[in-house]
């Protein structure tokens, strides 16, 4: 789980100089680590302090309170590249990195983060920040459930309804757009009104449509009183929803059978290792722990061979790939995450599980 060959036209093997063996790696850390977000900073911090304690040679871990803020950000960029460090892992809000980007840009000093906002990589070539996004972009969820559905409900009656919000909008009309660049028709496309205690009159309209496979633009609640109002009318048809379906239930419970374009939860694909060295330093393998460890190894990889081949951590990145506690890491040109990482899962009373 340490690192990967470079390819050997890029990457010759040099021998570490003395000054790389005495020198102790540095990898920053970022984190709101107290006001309201701290709950997710120390989630974040104890993730790396973990992969940190797992590591037969030691890597100084060197930690900034960023606060989520545009003034937290900066301080702690500077706070880090005076420590020196040779690649910063955090940042969980958007303002607080984008006040740190430029500080780390004149210090050739990467980030690894997984703020979701798609314009941190989507402006790298104005910017020339050297972010890299370890978690799927804003538009991830949206495009996943349209690459997955389309293709899956290409022989079937579909329908598409959304609950109005901005996000389900958006998660119904991409789907329709690429159904119809697939040269296929929902029978139905609606709007309904969300939080209202049954929705008979639309399940009568999906099923005088003809559906027999729903893509819902809404949340867990209102999906799960459509599957029980489709059940009292004796009317089988196949519901489906975004990772807004992984929530508490409501009142009405969710029925086995719903579909979920989703994220995996991390501790259900997480390595043993990383589960045992969460377990002894007691967190909790949720929120921002599992990736957060996978950070640092990715971090630390990356430092480690861009040291011993002379080159820049920005060129180590851009070019290996990392096996982490959550599975292989590939970054783009962009430094996105190479892949969408959202699945399909299938409700079966209790969790969802992925489908093969």
């Amino acid at each position: 789980m340490r690192c990967f060959a470079f390819p050997l036209l890029l990457f010759a093997l040099v021998a570490i100089s003395p000054a790389h063996a005495q020198e102790m790696l540095r990898i920053g850390l970022s984190a709101p680590l107290g006001g309201d977000f701290r709950i997710l900073g120390e989630q974040w911090a104890q993730g790396a302090r973990a992969a940190a304690a797992l590591r037969e040679q030691p890597v100084e871990l060197i930690e900034a309170d960023d606060a989520c803020t545009v003034e937290g950000g900066a301080a702690a960029a500077r706070r880090l590249v005076e420590a020196r460090v040779s690649i910063v892992i955090g940042f969980l809000c958007t303002p607080a990195v984008e006040a740190a980007m430029p500080v780390f840009k004149e210090a050739g000093i990467p980030v690894i983060t997984p703020v979701r906002t798609n314009s941190l990589t989507d402006q790298k070539d104005r910017t020339g920040w050297p972010v890299y996004r370890l978690g799927p972009r804003a538009d991830a969820e949206r495009e996943a459930v349209a690459d997955i559905l389309v293709p899956l409900w290409r022989e079937e009656f579909f329908a598409i309804v959304d609950d109005g919000t901005i996000h389900g909008r958006e998660l119904a009309e991409n789907l329709r757009a690429r159904a119809e660049l697939a040269e296929l028709k929902p029978v139905l496309v609606d709007t309904f009104r969300p939080q209202l205690d049954n929705q008979i009159g639309l399940v009568g309209r999906l099923r005088r449509a003809g559906a027999t496979h729903v893509f819902v633009g809404g949340d867990r609640s209102d999906t799960a009183i459509m599957a029980r109002d489709a059940a009292g009318l004796d009317y089988a048809v196949t519901f489906a929803g975004g990772e807004a379906l992984r929530a508490e239930d409501g009142p009405v419970p969710l029925s086995a059978g719903v579909l979920m374009v989703g994220l995996p939860e991390w501790r259900d694909i997480a390595t043993p290792d990383a589960l045992a060295a969460l377990e002894a330093a007691r967190v909790q393998p949720e929120g921002y722990a599992l990736q957060s460890f996978a950070a640092f190894e990715v971090a630390v990889s990356a430092a480690g061979e861009a040291a011993n081949a002379e080159l820049p951590v920005t060129t180590a990145l851009a070019q290996l790939t990392f096996a982490t506690a959550i599975g292989e890491v590939r970054f783009d040109e962009k430094g996105d995450l190479a892949g969408n990482p959202y699945r399909l899962f299938r409700y079966d009373g209790e969790r969802f599980v992925e489908v093969p």
